[in-house]
């Protein structure tokens, strides 16, 4: 038996009996109850961590951090309106993705 016939291309395709049958994740959604409690967290998430952005820049934590006051040039940079407005910007963007999330939603059912 020589080389070429021991890897022929008949000899390599495996047969319809030898495949293993898997599923896929669209013949079986999650069941519902999963699906609206993931909705709720992550939901939940995004409103809180986006309330915390919004809010972070306007508190007396932000102008006391020991960090931002040791190095100078980062310390100006991070009191300046405009970042503190893109940093409140980024919370509202969460906020958003959170109210999105509820409008968009839809079910899969089985």
């Amino acid at each position: 038996m020589s080389q070429q016939e021991l890897f022929s291309p008949e000899s390599l395709k495996p047969e319809a009996s030898e495949l293993p049958k898997t599923e896929t994740w669209s013949e079986s959604p999650a069941p519902l109850w999963l699906q609206r409690v993931s909705l709720v967290v992550l939901v939940v998430f995004c409103f809180c961590v986006g309330l915390f952005v919004f809010l972070l820049p306007w508190m007396n934590y932000w102008n006391e951090s020991h960090y931002l006051l040791t190095f100078s040039p980062i310390g100006r940079l991070m009191n300046s309106g405009i970042t503190r407005g893109v940093i409140s910007g980024l919370g509202l963007l969460d906020v958003w993705i959170g109210i999105s999330e509820i409008i968009h939603y839809h079910e899969h059912r089985t």
